[in-house]
């Protein structure tokens, strides 16, 4: 029965163990936009190469290897970036989810990046159904003068987890934290960024069956230039978001 309840939803992409893409996006129409079920989706995704690509490699082969044990030589797949000029920038940290260890991964780091914060925390997420700590977090980075806000959509995909998640909305709101709604349609993405220093992509919903029972994947990045870009897509998002009150 549990297992049952343990997906694997992570999303990644390793071609050579040089570069991997990661981030919201499935394989499916509506993630690029040839369909519209919830009008105009927005995910974000993330490209990544050098020694990072390891990490997601070893993370495939762990999955891969949990059903066949026909990989066992796991160094094989290893790029060797001794030879590459790569340039160094920032530091950038994938990491796994797991539902079988006793460690909330997922959940830690996203409340790690908020208690730390000093300046502004954005967040964007399809769902929000947190527990007491996360609404903790989130509303004492607000009343330590933080500037919380989190994009969640304006079209919902799913109309039951959708109830739950407006459900949380008075509790923060009341509280200082800013809730804006994606007018254009449905957000997918699952990113943080803070004080233009740390940024989360990853597949981590902010919501129970994330932090609790899948696999996910996610990367976070301290100091590189991806945090900026991401901060431009997040001020592009709530242009086109409405606050709610």
């Amino acid at each position: 029965g549990v297992l049952m309840n343990n997906r694997d939803h992570r999303k990644m992409m390793i071609i050579d163990g040089k570069t991997v893409f990661s981030g919201g996006m499935n394989l499916a129409d509506e993630y690029i936009n040839l369909e519209h079920p919830y009008g105009k989706w927005k995910d974000n995704g993330i490209k990544i190469t050098g020694e990072a690509v390891w990490n997601f490699t070893i993370m495939f082969l762990n999955m891969w290897n949990s059903y066949r044990k026909d990989d066992e030589d796991y160094k094989k797949y290893k790029y060797d970036f001794s030879k590459e000029n790569l340039e160094q920038n920032g530091y950038t940290i994938p990491y796994g989810e797991t539902p079988l260890d006793n460690e909330i991964v997922g959940e830690n780091v996203y409340l790690n990046i908020i208690n730390q914060a000093q300046k502004y925390v954005y967040i964007m997420t399809p769902y929000l159904i947190i527990d007491t700590d996360m609404i903790n977090s989130l509303i004492l980075a607000a009343k330590r003068g933080v500037d919380v806000r989190i994009v969640v959509p304006g079209i919902p995909d799913k109309k039951i987890v959708y109830s739950l998640t407006t459900s949380y909305f008075e509790t923060l709101i009341k509280n200082g934290v800013k809730i804006y709604k994606y007018s254009p349609g449905f957000i997918h993405a699952k990113s943080v960024m803070a004080d233009r220093e740390a940024a989360l992509i990853g597949t981590t919903n902010m919501d129970y069956r994330s932090f609790q029972l899948h696999y996910e994947d996610a990367v976070l990045f301290y100091q590189a230039p991806v945090v900026e870009e991401l901060l431009e897509d997040m001020d592009k998002i709530m242009d086109e978001s409405r606050l709610y009150t």
